[in-house]
């Protein structure tokens, strides 16, 4: 008899690594331009500080985004993001190239996306979530779903699930109202 598949819950209980996509996750998906053709993003406070509470419980953060943008290296640095790919052609390549320099297999790690681009790594990964507003054949194939949109709290719900498939939530929310951690 075959094992029954693991719950997403289940899944998420093993991150040791989150990965997340940057246009239509951490952000909007919008894309502002200047009149001297620079690129602006606006990113979620909420969501920086589920990226920042994953760090507190020992869980490493990457990005791997199809675009090069000096916003999105600012702000993985006010996050602590352990690792940053930009600029990225073949987002599997760059997942294997992180497992190798994370040292961590495709069931430790975790990935959010919202198109196609993201299907490659989605699919290898142990734990895969999409946004609400995510392609329809990115949410057929992630484990897990957001109930708010990318840029607008997405990735704030996926840190919280990681943290209370874990049993670190509750901790670092005693911790947050001033109790101690015992």
């Amino acid at each position: 008899m075959a094992a029954a598949p693991l719950t997403a819950s289940e899944r998420a209980s093993r991150v040791k690594l989150m990965i997340f996509d940057v246009d239509g996750v951490l952000t909007d998906g919008g894309l502002m331009f200047t009149a001297q053709g620079d690129t602006m993003k606006s990113f979620n406070s909420m969501d920086g500080h589920g990226l920042k509470l994953l760090g507190e419980a020992g869980i490493r953060t990457a990005i791997i985004t199809g675009r090069r943008s000096e916003i999105v290296a600012v702000r993985a640095r006010e996050l602590h993001i352990s690792h940053l790919y930009q600029g990225v052609a073949d987002k599997i390549e760059a997942f294997t190239e992180l497992m190798r320099e994370a040292n961590v297999t495709a069931e430790q790690c975790g990935y959010m996306g919202d198109d196609w681009p993201d299907l490659g790594v989605l699919t290898r990964c142990g734990f895969a979530a999409a946004p609400a507003n995510a392609h329809p054949e990115v949410i057929a194939r992630a484990h897990w779903v957001s109930e708010a949109r990318g840029g607008h709290g997405a990735a704030r719900e996926v840190c919280d699930a990681i943290l209370r498939a874990q049993h670190r939530y509750e901790a670092l929310l005693a911790a947050a109202c001033g109790a101690s951690r015992a």
